[in-house]
């Protein structure tokens, strides 16, 4: 268990300002990782939709959890705060896989009407 800062990689000395501009940073990597993590449920929703695979696997998510749970016990953090950020972004995932999926369906059903 982590119980000094030093440990945990706050740098001595740093200023409230500067403490600030790093969470900014990790802020915006957060956010770049949410949109690359969502780019590639995109692209796995493209290829369970070739192979006529339901949207959901639930057995899939299970293992999210598990592995977030890990994760967190491996950094020492709340498993049940970084749980429910997984579920929050599984959640999202599923929503624009749906998206996706009905938006390829409409694009085809134009296509037989024309």
């Amino acid at each position: 268990m982590v119980d000094n800062d030093a440990e945990r990689g706050r740098p001595e000395g740093m200023s409230l300002d500067e403490l600030r501009e790093e969470i900014e940073e990790i802020d915006h990597d957060i956010v770049e990782l949410i949109a690359r993590r969502t780019y590639v449920a995109d692209t796995i929703a493209d290829v369970k939709q070739e192979r006529d695979l339901p949207t959901t696997d639930e057995s899939q998510e299970q293992r999210v959890m598990d592995r977030a749970g890990e994760n967190a016990e491996r950094f020492d953090v709340d498993s049940n705060l970084v749980k429910a950020v997984f579920r929050l972004l599984i959640e999202l995932n599923k929503i624009e896989q749906n998206q996706h999926a009905q938006a390829d369906r409409q694009s085809g059903d134009s296509d037989f009407s024309s």
